[in-house]
């Protein structure tokens, strides 16, 4: 079973709860930019081998969650999560037209 979530507080909880972090990314887009949002989880994601600085991991930005919302805002989205109470598999996530 997933639930979709729109707010923020309940976003952060079930992020918060499952030791993760918001991010982004920047990608060419024809003749602009468009900015892909994720999610990344564990401190073990933060340190690993192979990232481009303390606040990169896979070529995503580490970002306030101010920003992180704005960009899921622009681009009309909610957050779909699995709705395991006991916190579940944190990679049970995706992002859905509101």
């Amino acid at each position: 079973m997933s639930q979709i979530l729109t707010d923020r507080q309940a976003i952060r909880e079930w992020v918060a709860a499952r030791g993760g972090n918001p991010v982004l990314m920047d990608v060419p887009d024809g003749s602009g930019m468009r900015t892909i949002l994720q999610l990344t989880f564990g401190q073990d994601a933060l340190n690993a081998t192979g990232n481009e600085g303390p606040d990169r991991v896979d070529g995503f930005q580490l970002v306030s969650w101010e920003e992180w919302f704005a960009a899921l805002e622009k681009g009309n989205l909610a957050l779909e999560v699995s709705d395991d109470p006991s916190g579940g598999n944190e990679a049970e996530f995706g992002f859905v037209e509101r």
